[in-house]
């Protein structure tokens, strides 16, 4: 496969007939042949094809082939052909999101999240946004939503894209059938969709089940019985109590057990933070039934006695990515601090985001680069089992990750459609735009822009 990039140029010319620089011919291997097929994603024109003698990358089409073949600008691509015959330009990437606004923010709160996905490679890719309502399968288009380069957003009619990255924001609908079938669609298609939907709890205690990387997972029970919940505070003197389908910490309940003195339930509501003691566990059990409905669809998990700072436990999100071959890397670390009385570290309900070296540093002094370095590569290890045994094709990942008094690193949480709350803080901000660069480059991985070596 040849591989390189070019200017692309828009001429008046009415004849059905593609130029080529004699230098990008070359590059390109396509000096033999009379005609060719150009794709742009799901669309193609049939064309002859004639050289110029011109030095650098250029391609030049008439205007009508342009308006066929939808290209939604002139200027850089990247330019592939595999075959002598079929010259494929773009990628053309599609962010399946929901669209819920206007103009301005057509994609909600998650608009400036897409837009500066969108500036990665912009200069030699194309990207549009688009929800499963705007795809029309028997025309093989897609009503999708494109920035424009001076700010704001356009409509415009696409071709189906070389590769999805699925942000869709909703568990709900992402969990209905017709979604799923949705999706399927694409890969039938032979379009490679990532992120394929967001992870339950329990989904990732059973990827990992087995696994050299479920030494890092606590113990956990899904849907807790009452006599088991009693056991496992025996045990391990404190557990969590998460709902499977809960993220940003909505809805955990943190127990804690003191043989004399009884047992205390530590949430968050109406916007504080609540503590009660129960000297007896049935009163516990009445209080956990009242506010969460029996514990359906919960997941018990053994507590940590995490490291802490000024008394506040300490754990770190860790987002992971795939890049341009195919592996795992960890594109950035945030530490988080839990606030007085919460039961877990997230911001929003009163922790405090710091980055790992100035935690790390406080409490293990020189030690801090080896056991920063061993976290990382633990992380890299759970991304690979998890993927190992997952059915679908993954892109991103975030970890929720602790080490606890002894040292020893712990996995609490998994998620497939990471937040990005830990690159507002200033010094990961860099690492927020290479994290990016990285979902940029396994697109260019996935819809063949970048040579593959299948792992």
């Amino acid at each position: 496969m040849s591989l390189t990039t070019c200017t692309i140029h828009v001429t008046q010319r009415q004849e059905r007939v593609v130029y080529l620089s004699g230098e990008l011919a070359r590059a390109l291997k396509v000096s033999k042949t009379r005609n060719i097929h150009l794709h742009l994603g799901g669309k193609s024109v049939y064309a002859g094809l004639k050289l110029l003698k011109k030095s650098g990358n250029h391609l030049y089409l008439p205007s009508f082939l342009y308006a066929q073949l939808r290209i939604p600008r002139t200027g850089t691509s990247m330019i592939t052909c595999s075959n002598g015959k079929d010259i494929r330009i773009g990628p053309l990437i599609g962010v399946l999101t929901s669209v819920t606004g206007g103009n301005s923010a057509p994609f909600g709160n998650r608009t400036e999240f897409i837009r500066q996905f969108m500036r990665a490679g912009s200069d030699k890719a194309f990207y549009y946004g688009f929800s499963p309502q705007s795809v029309n399968w028997s025309q093989a288009t897609v009503t999708a939503i494109l920035p424009r380069g001076e700010g704001g957003w356009v409509r415009k009619t696409m071709p189906l894209p070389d590769v999805v990255y699925n942000r869709l924001p909703s568990r709900k609908a992402e969990r209905l059938e017709s979604m799923n079938a949705f999706k399927q669609r694409f890969i039938r298609r032979g379009i490679p969709l990532f992120n394929w939907t967001f992870f339950d709890k329990w989904d990732v205690y059973n990827l990992l089940e087995g696994t050299e990387a479920s030494r890092y997972v606590p113990e956990s029970r899904i849907n807790p019985t009452p006599p088991q919940i009693k056991e496992m505070l025996e045990k391990h003197k404190f557990i969590y109590l998460k709902p499977t389908a809960g993220s940003l910490g909505i809805g955990i309940f943190r127990l804690t057990y003191n043989p004399k003195r009884g047992y205390y339930v530590r949430f968050r509501q109406g916007g504080r933070n609540v503590l009660l003691r129960f000297s007896r566990f049935e009163a516990l059990m009445a209080l956990l039934n009242r506010q969460s409905g029996k514990l359906n669809n919960y997941v018990a998990q053994q507590g940590i006695r995490l490291i802490e700072l000024d008394s506040c436990p300490i754990d770190f999100r860790f987002h992971m990515t795939k890049n341009s071959s195919n592996q795992w890397v960890v594109a950035a670390i945030g530490a988080k601090k839990a606030g007085k009385g919460s039961v877990t570290t997230h911001v929003r309900n009163g922790g405090q985001l710091m980055t790992p070296e100035q935690v790390l540093r406080q409490i293990f002094g020189n030690r801090a680069d080896a056991v920063l370095s061993n976290a990382k590569e633990t992380a890299i290890k759970l991304a690979e089992d998890i993927e190992r045994n997952y059915r679908h094709t993954l892109g991103e990942l975030g970890f929720d990750i602790g080490i606890d008094q002894n040292e020893r690193l712990w996995m609490f949480e998994a998620n497939s459609k990471p937040g990005r709350s830990i690159f507002k803080h200033p010094a990961l901000k860099e690492q927020g735009r290479a994290s990016l660069q990285n979902i940029y480059d396994y697109c260019l991985y996935l819809s063949r822009f970048r040579s593959r070596r299948d792992s």
